[in-house]
């Protein structure tokens, strides 16, 4: 079965800090980009990072360039995403995404995992 599975979201003060992780299983998980999105109440989904495959490169939202860091462990089929400097604009529910082309072509998302900043 293809899987993302996320964790390590919760409750932060401003300023603290949240290690994000996603599993992912069912698929050859080193063939593909893979990034997060994040969900606001009352908001659209946004991108936040994502992590090429084939050279490493990353990108990031402006929000929070500078902030957070994705990075992955290929032989455990894992993507982390290191938040530093949280701030309460950064609540919101974060999933893990990529887009898969076997089995496939279909886009994979995880169930999300509720990160909460208090002020």
């Amino acid at each position: 079965e293809v899987q993302l599975v996320e964790s390590g979201g919760g409750l932060v003060q401003a300023g603290e800090s949240l290690r994000l992780s996603c599993a992912a299983s069912g698929f050859t998980f080193d063939r593909y980009a893979i990034g997060w999105f994040r969900q606001a109440p009352g908001k659209e989904r946004e991108g936040v990072a994502c992590i090429s495959n084939n050279d490493g490169e990353s990108f990031y939202a402006n929000s929070v360039k500078g902030r957070f860091t994705i990075s992955t462990d290929y032989a455990q089929n894992m993507v982390f995403l290191q938040m530093n400097s949280l701030k309460p604009e950064d609540t919101a529910v974060y999933y893990c995404h990529t887009f898969i082309q076997i089995p496939g072509p279909r886009d994979v998302w995880g169930q999300g995992t509720q990160v909460t900043v208090s002020s």
